[in-house]
């Protein structure tokens, strides 16, 4: 019997020289870098032994005279399906021990077939992201003899596969190290993002930005105070073993794909629990900030609230919890910052977050605190008022199941975008709401000017003004019209918001089509 020993063999040859990567000398100098190589990343990310890497042995070989190989480099990309807590996923990394990461060292199909195996298999895909551009450096014109054209004749499949992904299934994107060029926009075309605090991430690298007169080192230039704070990248992680633990996290929360619904979970939290301290919660004085978190911290499962996007868009908390062991779509205000109001990037934070319930399905609820959108000079030339009815209408588009409770604030247009408009959502308010087309605070000299100006004592004239108006604003005479559908007993708020959660149960829709997720 003949057998194909041989060929084995040469398998088993090949597989281990991409093994090896770059060289003993690359990933000796990844490691001393502080970073992890790929294929290591890989391992600490999945469940252990569950990567089934595809097109291991593609690359580039050097064979002799008689054909037999006697070089191999492996292509820097790295993809296969694998296990994260149980589930499977699609995992494609950038081999950085290979020509730094660069597209121009790797075999463009291997990235295209692991978003295609994505959206085709309907699996949650991450993104291991080390490298640079997409038409190489600008060596690539010797080595090829001729320029790139960006997306010209067969180079678009990655750039439609990759946003096309963002509305079929959950896209994680890790940045590692050093990442430019298309390596950027990979990392940004994510439902989550985070970088390590050693990495960095730019358009264009410091050399390139040196010729336009700006001498910044790569921190400087793409740090992930830069990124995290302009909204480019979600989170920041102190190391690679944290940005793997904040993936695997943020994937518990999210379904498979749109045409499934987000995972429960079995809850030993009380779903009736009370917290005496939500009585105390909010302040009386109405300029007095608070800390929201600790709200969110008690009202949801112990230990479910995961925050994401924590330094961008601050007058506004968003992330994923559970009610019940059930998934839902956290929105809270923040009045530690601008007093809660929302300014353009708190805006564009809303947007993108109602997009992604929206998309997979999570019911929303929204802690609200909000005295209207941010005025100002800053607020005009940032376009607030844009970004507003952008807002509006990403919640006013969400067909998921949404709950409101009002805190305290609620004014204004901003005001008005605290539920789905035209249809029916669940609202509650606790006895410190206050509400109003604006705030009393600024508004009385504004709308009783003349008698302000007659009177001998302008101050006490407002301050009297100001007491027979509040009595006006009870939110209890709203309700007595109906304007309000109900008031309740903070410490009730577990149980409506877990009960909400049950009756959102059987009403949200997977397998909806048509809907994008913007990045």
């Amino acid at each position: 019997m003949v057998g194909w020993n041989a060929e084995l063999e040469e398998l088993r040859r090949r597989e281990a020289l991409a093994r090896e990567m770059g060289g003993p000398d690359k990933v000796r100098r990844q490691h001393e870098g502080g970073r992890l190589t790929v294929r290591e990343r890989v391992e600490r990310l999945v469940d252990r032994g569950s990567f089934h890497e595809v097109g291991a042995i593609a690359g580039r070989a050097d064979y002799d005279a008689q054909g037999e190989l006697t070089a191999f480099t492996p292509s820097n990309c790295v993809m296969g399906r694998a296990l994260v807590d149980g589930r499977p996923v699609v995992v494609v990394g950038d081999d950085f021990t290979v020509r730094g990461g660069s597209a121009d060292a790797t075999i463009r199909e291997k990235p295209i077939m692991a978003e295609r195996m994505a959206a085709e298999l309907r699996l949650p895909i991450i993104r291991l992201i080390e490298g640079s551009g997409g038409g190489g450096s600008v060596k690539t014109i010797e080595t090829t003899g001729r320029a790139n054209l960006p997306g010209g004749v067969g180079g678009t499949q990655l750039y439609h596969q990759t946003t096309a992904n963002l509305g079929l299934v959950p896209v994680v994107t890790l940045g590692l190290g050093s990442v430019a060029g298309l390596g950027a926009a990979r990392l940004a075309a994510a439902h989550y993002s985070v970088m390590t605090k050693t990495s960095a991430m730019f358009v264009a690298g410091p050399p390139v930005v040196a010729r336009l007169g700006e001498k910044l080192d790569k921190r400087d230039l793409g740090g992930w105070e830069i990124q995290c704070k302009a909204g480019a990248v979600d989170d920041a992680a102190e190391n690679e073993e944290e940005a793997f633990a904040l993936a695997r996290r943020f994937m518990s929360y999210m379904p498979a794909s749109v045409h499934e619904l987000p995972p429960a979970i079995r809850s030993r939290d009380d779903p009736a629990r009370r917290d005496e301290a939500l009585l105390s919660a909010i302040p009386r004085d109405p300029r007095q900030a608070y800390k929201m978190r600790p709200i969110v911290e008690t009202l949801f499962d112990k230990g479910s609230f995961f925050e994401m996007g924590r330094w961008f868009g601050r007058p506004v908390v968003t992330g994923l919890a559970r009610l019940e062991g059930r998934a839902v779509a956290v929105l809270a205000s923040d009045p530690v910052f601008q007093g809660g109001s929302w300014t353009a990037d708190a805006c564009q934070k809303v947007i993108r977050f109602v997009d992604l319930a929206e998309t997979f399905h999570l019911p929303v609820v929204y802690l609200m605190d909000c005295p209207g959108f941010a005025v100002g000079l800053e607020a005009e030339k940032t376009a607030t008022i844009r970004w507003g009815v952008r807002a509006m209408a990403a919640v006013n588009q969400c067909r998921q199941p949404w709950c409101t409770i009002i805190l305290r604030n609620a004014f204004g247009v901003a005001g008005v975008v605290h539920q789905p408009a035209g249809r029916f959502s669940l609202r509650y308010a606790w006895p410190s709401a206050r509400w109003g087309s604006l705030p009393l605070e600024g508004g009385v000299e504004a709308a009783y000017a003349a008698e302000v100006a007659a009177a001998d004592d302008k101050d006490a004239k407002v301050a009297e003004i100001e007491a027979r108006l509040q009595k006006l604003r009870s939110p209890f005479r709203t309700a007595e019209a109906f304007w309000v559908e109900e008031i309740i007993d903070p410490r009730d708020s577990r149980r409506l918001l877990c009960e909400f959660a049950r009756l959102a149960d059987p009403l949200r829709a997977p397998g909806v089509a048509g809907f994008t997720m913007r990045p």
